[in-house]
């Protein structure tokens, strides 16, 4: 059956419209893989209104820190079997990526509910094998910030080191390459520029802030001032 005039130049003028959208999309650098399209923040998460990637207050202790991908590496160690080490892209690659809204509370009075995307913790220290006598996780930053938390909180828990927030890759200011996502822990305890996981028997340990007063435990349902 032969197209009329008309129902043909619809047909090419839809063809034409296709083969620019599809340009648009896959269009190769010199050696012909596709361009990633930067990514889109995203502002709601089934059915839950998320605060912005903007909605933060600087207030870290050296300001953010600028980490290369390339030069990057996080160590695990400790207590385990075997220390790790591995690369940016390594962490990425070897482990199970998972994705959840976690609020953040500040002591200084602000909060923010932001989807985050991230490996666990458990399953980095898993890979290294953790010691029977391991009660405490401490994570160190590229800044000198270390903070810890129970062992049993980070399995039980499911806590993440976030890679990205609200679907976009972490910026500098907000932690990257990785952020601590210490769910219902007051936010001192989100340690940020992560280069340090490490197993320890001694649960008294204390952190920057914690060496300064705060509490050790850091739960949102209690006073984060030692004593209060």
């Amino acid at each position: 059956m032969t197209l009329s005039r008309k129902a043909l130049a619809t047909a090419v003028l839809i063809a034409a419209i296709a083969g620019v959208y599809v340009a648009d999309l896959i269009v190769g650098g010199s050696d012909g893989d596709p361009i990633p399209l930067d990514a889109v923040e995203v502002r709601e998460y089934r059915g839950e209104r998320l605060s912005s990637i903007d909605d933060f207050r600087e207030n870290s202790i050296r300001g953010p820190q600028h980490l290369s991908t390339a030069s990057y590496r996080l160590a695990v160690g400790g207590l385990v079997d075997r220390p790790r080490e591995y690369t940016y892209d390594e962490v990425l690659r070897l482990f199970p990526r998972y994705r959840k809204p976690v609020t953040l509370f500040c002591v200084e009075g602000w909060d923010v509910t932001i989807l985050w995307d991230g490996v666990m913790v458990r399953d980095l220290l898993a890979d290294a094998g953790t010691s029977p006598n391991a009660t405490t996780v401490i994570f160190t930053a590229a800044d000198g910030y270390s903070t810890s938390l129970p062992l049993d909180y980070v399995v039980n828990r499911e806590i993440l080191i976030a890679y990205a927030m609200n679907n976009v890759t972490l910026p500098a200011e907000r932690g990257f390459p990785f952020q601590l996502v210490a769910e219902d822990r007051w936010g001192y305890k989100w340690a940020k520029w992560i280069t340090g996981i490490e197993l320890s028997d001694d649960a008294s340990y204390r952190g920057y802030w914690e060496s300064r007063g705060y509490a050790n435990n850091g739960s949102i349902d209690q006073p984060f001032i030692e004593g209060r």
